[in-house]
């Protein structure tokens, strides 16, 4: 194979693996604002609203756990398209609740069908991150620059047009109407599969199990990190923040999607911008350690100021719009810096072994920022969930200063965008 068609190839593998990716992020956005839309208009409390989500977070640790092993198995195809496949599967169980059903029984059967959606997600999050690692040329810079920062800014981008999505079908085509339309959407995309090269991403030997746990200093340190970075995020914005904005502002279902995916869309173009400007006004190197516990430690001050703010009776909706505005673009250099850092400290016959366990470490912090959003907003409010946010980057501080710098040779994934 030509150099030119090898090119051209990994060219297409990359636009049927993103646009499979796209698709599936739309869905999975507008999933968690339809359960937790529909579900706190119906009465239920912010706790028993967080319970709805843990089983989604749970299972996706252990998914991130096992994933890596099994796309290094069995191909990254298969665990992509199998993603896909219980994603479907879960919308599908979801639109069977019975109102009537007892809430005990409603709550575990919506625990139940997020665990696939949970397992989904990560399925597909783990396999398209790898899968882009392979098709990129190793001596392909700014091709790599390209198509990876495509990648994870359009991808956050979409996960807030994803939201937007979901509250305006729950508004005009109510709850199960609204699944029945994702499921269909999401059955399309899995003919992509057909046009994908079977095996990529599979290694020929065996893994035994305890090299599913990474033995690379670097990224046992950037998966702690990581852990306390999202569950900083996640505890005021998974359950807090859309029943603060829906209960105590009365904000309806298209404001509270609207606002929500404004942020996240907003928060995917910083991080696809990221990669440039820290090139433009920084040293014009990769990003070292330095950069990582700069951003982190900076990130501490914001929800501290938020929460600072709402205590001293600033108006609300002026400080959580403009608060979160800081820290979604904080917070997304923090993002584009950590999922760089990954690729560089990784080799490639280990990348859907250490993403996958790099991922467990965010879904792991997701898991922790899920219940204590929940728990925390129950007892102290929004206020309470910034402490708790302030709390949790902190501790990402000091985990970051442990941190070494990528060596010379790594430097091969630079712009690597985003995160979640």
């Amino acid at each position: 194979m030509t150099a030119s068609t090898a090119s051209r190839a990994n060219f297409k593998n990359y636009i049927l693996v993103t646009l499979t990716y796209w698709g599936f992020t739309i869905t999975d956005g507008a999933l968690r604002l339809i359960v937790l839309l529909y579900f706190n208009n119906i009465g239920y409390t912010p706790i028993q609203i967080a319970s709805l989500f843990l089983f989604y977070e749970v299972f996706g640790v252990v998914t991130n756990f096992l994933g890596g092993w099994i796309g290094s198995q069995l191909g990254l195809k298969v665990t992509l398209y199998t993603g896909i496949g219980l994603q479907i599967f879960s919308l599908v169980l979801l639109s069977f609740l019975n109102p009537a059903w007892a809430q005990w029984l409603a709550v575990l059967y919506v625990m139940v069908a997020q665990a696939f959606s949970g397992i989904a997600k990560d399925l597909t999050k783990m396999s398209t991150k790898s899968a882009i690692r392979l098709v990129v040329p190793q001596d392909a810079h700014s091709a790599l620059f390209k198509w990876v920062a495509i990648l994870t800014g359009s991808k956050n981008a979409l996960k807030g047009v994803g939201f937007f999505v979901g509250s305006a079908l729950l508004g005009l085509f109510g709850f199960v109407s609204s699944l029945w339309i994702m499921a269909g959407g999401l059955f399309l995309l899995l003919f992509t599969g057909l046009f994908l090269p079977k095996g990529m991403g599979k290694i020929k030997a065996k893994v035994k199990f305890n090299q599913l746990f990474s033995k690379s200093r670097e990224i046992n340190i950037l998966s702690a990190a990581r852990f306390f970075l999202f569950g900083s995020r996640d505890v005021w914005f998974v359950v807090g923040l859309p029943v603060f904005l829906s209960s105590v502002l009365g904000w309806s279902f298209s404001q509270v999607g609207g606002f929500l995916a404004c942020w996240v869309i907003g928060y995917g173009i910083v991080q696809s911008l990221a990669p440039t400007l820290i090139r433009r006004f920084g040293s014009g190197q990769p990003p070292r350690s330095k950069t990582v516990q700069f951003w982190t430690s900076l990130l501490v001050v914001v929800p501290a100021a938020i929460a600072t703010a709402l205590q001293l009776n600033v108006p609300a909706n002026v400080a959580i719009v403009v608060g979160l505005m800081i820290f979604g673009v904080v917070f997304a250099f923090n993002s584009a810096v950590h999922s760089y850092l990954v690729l560089a400290f990784t080799d490639d016959d280990k990348v859907a072994l250490n993403v996958g366990f790099y991922y467990m470490a965010n879904s792991g912090g997701r898991l922790a920022g899920t219940v204590l959003s929940g728990l925390v907003y129950q007892f102290y409010g929004l206020v309470g969930c910034l402490w708790v946010s302030t709390v949790l980057v902190l501790a990402a501080a000091v985990i970051t200063r442990k941190l070494p710098d990528p060596q010379p040779s790594k430097d091969i994934a630079w712009n690597a965008g985003g995160g979640e």
